[in-house]
């Protein structure tokens, strides 16, 4: 499946802080994130971009062929098409350079959060997505999403949200 450009938000800037749902789609659509090892390869730079750029991960979820995120910007020149570059290119750059293999698609697909979207439960919405692929029964059964904020008890407390 190849996606077409998204177009950014002409009125909004992308600058401050902001919470983001991010999704990346592997290129071809490929089944990658199936092991530990490969989906920490990629968590892990997106932790260095994220702290490069001045983001929070509030939540992550690798399935076999995307990546959803929650972000949040910390600052007010946090700007997030910066992120979400930074976050493609260093897990790109050390996918291939580990794996031989390439990463992403060209375009993902963002979510500007509104000031009433309750940030946890967007998170949880995040994280139960393996359940309703039909990957796991139970959430703690599926082994790459979590939270660099949260706890998943924190999470799986908040009331559902449901996307538009």
């Amino acid at each position: 499946m190849i996606t077409r450009k998204p177009e950014h938000l002409k009125t909004f800037d992308y600058l401050g802080p902001h919470r983001y749902f991010l999704t990346f789609c592997t290129f071809e659509r490929r089944r990658i994130f199936l092991t530990h090892e490969r989906a920490d390869a990629v968590h892990g730079q997106f932790l260095r971009a994220a702290i490069d750029e001045g983001f929070a991960v509030l939540a992550y979820c690798f399935m076999p062929d995307h990546v959803h995120l929650l972000v949040e910007g910390q600052a007010t020149d946090s700007d997030c098409r910066r992120f979400i570059a930074r976050a493609k290119q260093l897990s790109a750059f050390h996918f291939r350079k580990i794996f031989g293999l390439r990463l992403w698609q060209r375009y993902g697909f963002e979510r500007t959060l509104r000031s009433n979207d309750a940030t946890l439960s967007v998170a949880r919405y995040i994280v139960e997505n393996p359940m309703r692929a039909g990957l796991v029964e139970r959430i703690q059964d599926y082994p790459f999403l979590g939270s660099s904020v949260y706890s998943l008890n924190e999470i799986l407390d908040a009331v559902q949200f449901h996307a538009e």
